[in-house]
């Protein structure tokens, strides 16, 4: 079963997360915990971001 990947949708669709994330963020200057965690998702977001754009760019230099 072969399937294509679609990098440009996967990349969108992580940059929703990330939007989301900051969102969240926001919100949470009195509530410590959920701060924490946004940070850490994203961080996490970050990898994918960094990931993502590794694999475009080379697609484009092909």
């Amino acid at each position: 079963m072969n399937q294509k990947i679609n990098l440009p949708e996967i990349d969108q669709e992580i940059k929703a997360l990330k939007k989301t994330a900051e969102l969240l963020k926001e919100k949470a200057e009195s509530f410590p915990a959920l701060q924490k965690n946004m940070n850490r998702i994203l961080a996490s977001i970050k990898m994918l971001e960094i990931n993502i754009s590794d694999i475009i760019d080379l697609n484009r230099k092909q």
